[in-house]
């Protein structure tokens, strides 16, 4: 996910990888709230700096000191000094007062923190319970250790991050998560649909839930939260309807031949896995050189996403390919990377610095533009789709999934009576298959 820039020239935190605004202190790294939120963040940091302060006497505080109205103390400082002492701000017609001119940095958090209920309309939500911000916070430093484990992908991270924040904009940091209603997830369920189709929308009412589930699960509130009828995921039959109208996610024969003819060493080789073996971008990114056996023509590979193991025969073109790569691959500049089977020209890992930045995707993006045959949605995981689609007219599922490293549906009692693995003449059946597909000049060979 891209950094956001800061909100004024004079913003003392910095946007810090982990999604928080943030700043070093004494030379220890703090954490002020979430990039969606940087006025709650900047709150917190002066909070924190006027607690180091000396404040004046309460007695020359309670007579604004001097009498002499001060001036505010940054431009964009959101309240005006009031002749009885304190900072105050007109909302909706009525003045409201947050604190002493002797203390500006406590009346700007109390104003942020009452802000949203006094612009809509609403009394300020009392008591120190958990917020919502708060709560978002909580969650994505706990994902954030997950992601630093290897337990979790930055893409998911990335993915709960954006969901944190579109939930802070719409319930309001400072809502007590406690006083959420019903009307509350309608509100924001509305305010998904507004950018997002079916399928994504169904995606980020998951993550909604998870978010406060975790809340209860780690003791944060007393009752789950509740969420109403109006929070429903869309039915499958909309997700079909979506799906349908969406245009196929796969390459014919002739343009994966195209691809491979006009792709990089590295890139031709990611491709050739991609539809040999329905890699994705991620499973080239962290594909080890122990997995492949170029000799013998195999792959043993687990799933990073799933974390099942896979095994997949290799053509040979693709066994051509990989030896192509092997001998121009870059030297890693970290050495927890010189495993890897892909180095970029830099020395550094395919992985995706963010949702958004992809270099897998980016690589065939720009050859996919030079052959004229970019379609919008249809990218390097599109082979993945294509070998799925073709490989299933063999009529061996199984053998299917096994490559693919599908997860079995709970539901599926099949899989669990199923005590016989797939053999290699089985999975060698299924690529030999997409293979005469791809090729059916080497139909047989």
């Amino acid at each position: 996910m891209d950094k956001p820039p800061k909100p004024t020239p004079d913003f003392p935190l910095f946007p810090h990888a982990s999604g928080q605004w943030a700043k070093k202190i004494k030379g220890k790294l703090v954490y002020f709230g979430l990039w969606a939120d940087p006025e709650t963040a900047l709150a917190r940091y002066r909070e924190r700096v006027s607690s180091a302060k000396s404040l004046a006497s309460p007695k020359r505080a309670a007579k604004g000191g001097s009498g002499i109205r001060p001036g505010k103390p940054h431009p964009d400082y959101p309240l005006y000094a009031h002749a009885c002492g304190q900072w105050a701000k007109r909302v909706r017609n009525k003045v409201h007062y947050f604190g002493p001119w002797a203390d500006p940095d406590a009346a700007l958090a109390k104003w942020l923190k009452e802000k949203d209920d006094l612009l809509a309309g609403r009394e300020p939500e009392d008591g120190d319970g958990l917020t919502v911000g708060r709560l978002a916070n909580q969650f994505l430093i706990s994902k954030q250790r997950l992601v630093d484990s290897g337990e979790l992908n930055q893409r998911t991270w990335d993915d709960y991050h954006t969901t944190c924040a579109r939930v802070v904009r719409v319930l309001g940091p400072g809502r007590l998560v406690a006083n959420l209603r019903p009307t509350d997830f309608e509100k924001l369920r509305a305010d998904f649909a507004k950018s997002h189709g079916p399928v994504s929308l169904h995606g980020d009412i998951g993550r909604v839930r998870v978010l406060f589930n975790y809340a209860v699960k780690q003791g944060l509130i007393d009752v789950p939260v509740r969420y109403g009828d109006g929070f429903e995921k869309p039915s499958r039959a909309v997700l079909r309807r979506a799906r349908q109208e969406k245009p196929r996610r796969m390459f014919q024969a002739d343009e994966i031949r195209r691809i491979i003819d006009a792709a990089g060493v590295q890139l031709r080789a990611m491709v050739c896995l991609g539809v040999n073996c329905a890699f994705g971008n991620n499973d080239c990114a962290k594909l080890p050189m122990a997995a492949v056996d170029l000799k013998n023509g195999w792959i043993d590979f687990g799933r990073p996403k799933t974390g099942i193991h896979r095994r997949c025969p290799l053509w040979p073109e693709t066994v051509v390919a990989v030896q192509a790569a092997l001998d121009k691959r870059p030297t890693p500049k970290d050495e927890a990377h010189k495993n890897r089977l892909f180095v970029t020209k830099y020395g550094t890992p395919w992985e995706p610095k963010s949702q958004r930045d992809n270099p897998v995707s980016k690589e065939m993006a720009k050859v996919l533009k030079a052959l004229g045959i970019h379609r919008k949605g249809v990218g390097f995981y599109a082979l993945r789709h294509t070998f799925e689609t073709v490989a299933k007219k063999s009529r061996d599922n199984d053998a299917v999934k096994a490559i693919m490293g599908h997860a079995e549906d709970a539901n599926d009692m099949s899989a669990v009576y199923n005590e016989e693995p797939v053999d290699d003449t089985r999975l060698r059946a299924v690529t030999d298959y997409v293979r005469a597909w791809l090729f059916p000049e080497k139909r047989g060979a």
